[in-house]
């Protein structure tokens, strides 16, 4: 497959370079927009960008590695990342990971034969006190996991919508 920007991609990655005294640090940004258009960042993607910033490809290939945000293959429409670090597993993380792989019959790491839902199971999303929780491709973060919680998540998907923002409240402290 033969990967190209748009020409509106092209205009978004010269507003980013723009920003920056050098180009360098527009290989982040301008591997999002890449990503945006085409799902992932494999090494055709990683060379396309390269020779529109005019980099060497080994540096966007160690910035593409280095960060799990990227994609370096392709995934499913919905990227699930279902945290299973100390305070999400004391919670039921691995129930959850184990409810969604019965419920889209697929494995972490896998991704559904209809190209909809990819599972991973990932480190801490930064969000312990409200675990267990998931990111859906790298976006909302979804809390206080439960399988209803999950399913109700994974219909809303299934029909082209987004979940609803969950707003989380803080307790106000009294300073002493």
């Amino acid at each position: 497959m033969t990967y190209e920007f748009t020409k509106e991609d092209l205009e978004e990655i010269e507003k980013i370079k723009a920003k920056f005294p050098e180009v360098m640090p527009a290989t982040l940004p301008t591997l999002w927009v890449a990503q945006n258009r085409f799902g992932h960042v494999n090494p055709d993607v990683q060379r396309l960008v390269a020779k529109t910033l005019e980099l060497p490809e080994a540096h966007v290939h160690g910035v593409a590695t280095f960060y799990t945000q990227y994609y370096k293959e392709e995934k499913g429409k919905h990227v699930l990342d279902v945290c299973t670090c100390l305070s999400c597993q004391l919670c039921g993380g691995y129930d959850i990971l184990e409810h969604l792989e019965k419920t889209l019959g697929i494995k972490k790491g896998e991704t559904t034969e209809d190209g909809m839902f990819t599972l991973n199971e990932v480190e801490c999303l930064g969000a312990c006190g409200y675990a267990p929780m998931m990111q859906i491709t790298n976006d909302s973060y979804i809390n206080n996991l439960t399988p209803e919680k999950v399913d109700s998540v994974v219909e809303t998907l299934k029909k082209g919508e987004k979940p609803d923002y969950e707003q989380i409240e803080m307790p106000l402290r009294k300073v002493k």
